[in-house]
Formats: structure tokens, C-alpha cells, sequence
């Protein structure tokens, strides 16, 4: 593995580097850039790893680049990291939502090999799950050295079109917060009905783990083991009926619609302005 620079300190870069040192990185083959003190102190203390408050000092002789900042700060990260990017022509990998590949090559003003990609936050667990697009000046070793990298945070899935990771955005990148919103949903629910508030936490919380975990782990697909948990005009048969007299299914893909919109709008907001 090439050295590796993080352009940003923050939680998913924070991920990343926990995965990738679990999955065997060495430490000193990897740099993080991030203007605040106290996160690059943690850094350093809990993985051992270069730090840099400058992008450029950690961008110096980098193979591969990580661009983890936020969407609306990228275009003036490229133009800092110009010189370095041009000198030593790196794999880029971006995972800010909604900013194009022909962006970044524009801000860098080079023609680079370049991976869009979209980790979700239980990349903090290993739990991950990345949507994956790679440029055609991307080579086979390099798209291997860019899923190294996502693989140590879960899954990782290459999509074939750019326009697909607005989707994979909008499925997996924001789909954890739909999932929060519902568990919540449940544990107010049941404390509505007179359950303590803890006991309602937990019970909630659980079933979400346990339902997922017997999604990935049965190699079944969500529709059929719905079908097998429920049983006719029962209690699951109840609950679903009132779902779907309320639209769920089409609540769910106006929301998931919603944020692939916004990642368009991001897009465009930034060309706009840059």
C-alpha cells in the first residue's frame, strides 16, 4: 500500500484509519491533515499515525489521497493541495456527497485517477457499507488499493455509473438516519403504551440489531423473511396492514428520492459558486 494522506480528521476519517490499522496498516504509513487540535492529538495517541495541521505537509509523497472534508469546503481544499497533486499525481478518493469527479480533476486542474465513494457512519464499527465509482484513468492495482482502504471499514459495492452514487447516497450514506428515526419511533411508541422509557430503548434498539443481523447474516432477502415472521391475522400481519394503509413503502422512496435530489443540488451548488 502506497502512503496514504487523510485530508480531514473527522469521524469517517477516523474510521477508516481504525480499519485499516486493524486489518494490519502500519501507523507510520499514514497522514492525517485536520485543523483541530484536540482531534489530531487523539489520532495520534490511539493509532499512531503522522499528523499535520498544514494538507500540504501530509499530502507530501502521498500514493493515494483522501479527500474527507465536507462538501462545501472541497473546492477550496483542491485549490491549497494544487501543488502537491500535480506533483505527485495520487490515487484520489472522495467521499463528499454530491461533488463529481469532473469537479475535483477541474479544482486539482489535472486529469487524475480518481474513486467516488460514499461509507456510511457504522464504517466506526466495521459495519460500513461504501458505494464505490472509479474513472477510467483508475488502474485495476489502483482500484484494489482504493477498495483496501474501504473494504477495512464493511462492505464495499463498485457501481458503474457516477450517477449511481448519488443513489447509493441516498440508500446507504443517509439510510443509517432512517433507521435511528424508526428505532426511535418504536421506543416511543412502546413508552406511549406505558413500557418504561429504558426498557423501551432496549428492546427497540435490539430488535433493529437482530433483524439486520438476520438479514446479512441468513443470505435472505428482506421481502421473504418478512413473509416468515408473518403469520396470518396475527399480531405482525396487524402492524404491517396499518404500514402500508399508510404509504410506508412510498414514504421510503420519496425520502430516499429527497436525498439523491439534494446530492444533485450539492453538485450544483458548488459549480455554481466555484
Amino acid at each position: 500500500m502506497n502512503r496514504i494522506a487523510f485530508i480531514g480528521g473527522g469521524n469517517m476519517a477516523t474510521a477508516l484509519i481504525a480499519g485499516m490499522i486493524r486489518h494490519g496498516a502500519q501507523p507510520g504509513g499514514i497522514a492525517v491533515a485536520e485543523p483541530r487540535a484536540e482531534a489530531l492529538q487523539e489520532l495520534s495517541r490511539e493509532y499512531g499515525v503522522a499528523t499535520y495541521t498544514d494538507n500540504l505537509d501530509a499530502a507530501e509523497g502521498a500514493g493515494i489521497l483522501v479527500l474527507a472534508v465536507k462538501p462545501q469546503k472541497l473546492a477550496e481544499v483542491c485549490l491549497h493541495l494544487r501543488p502537491a497533486v500535480q506533483k505527485y499525481r495520487p490515487v484520489v478518493i472522495s467521499i463528499a456527497a454530491g461533488i463529481r469527479i469532473a469537479q475535483i480533476e477541474r479544482w486539482f486542474d489535472a486529469a487524475l485517477p480518481v474513486v467516488r465513494c460514499m461509507p456510511n457512519t457504522p464504517a466506526m464499527f466495521g459495519a460500513g457499507a461504501t458505494g464505490l465509482y472509479a474513472n477510467a484513468r483508475v488502474s485495476a492495482p489502483q482500484r484494489a488499493q482504493a477498495q483496501h482502504v474501504l473494504d477495512a471499514a464493511g462492505l464495499t459495492v463498485w457501481v458503474p455509473d457516477e450517477d449511481q452514487i448519488d443513489v447509493v447516497t441516498a440508500v446507504s450514506g443517509s439510510g443509517p438516519a432512517y433507521f435511528f428515526l424508526m428505532v426511535e419511533a418504536l421506543e416511543n411508541a412502546a413508552f406511549a403504551q406505558g413500557m418504561s422509557r429504558e426498557t423501551a430503548r432496549a428492546l427497540a434498539a435490539q430488535t433493529a440489531m437482530g433483524a439486520g443481523r438476520m438479514l446479512v447474516d441468513s443470505g435472505e432477502t428482506a421481502a421473504t423473511l418478512r413473509q416468515r415472521v408473518t403469520s396470518p391475522n396475527g399480531t405482525t400481519q396487524a402492524a404491517l396492514e396499518s404500514l402500508q394503509a399508510d404509504h410506508f413503502p412510498a414514504i421510503v422512496a420519496r425520502a430516499v428520492d429527497a436525498a439523491r435530489r439534494r446530492g444533485v443540488e450539492l453538485s450544483e451548488l458548488m459549480e455554481s459558486q466555484s
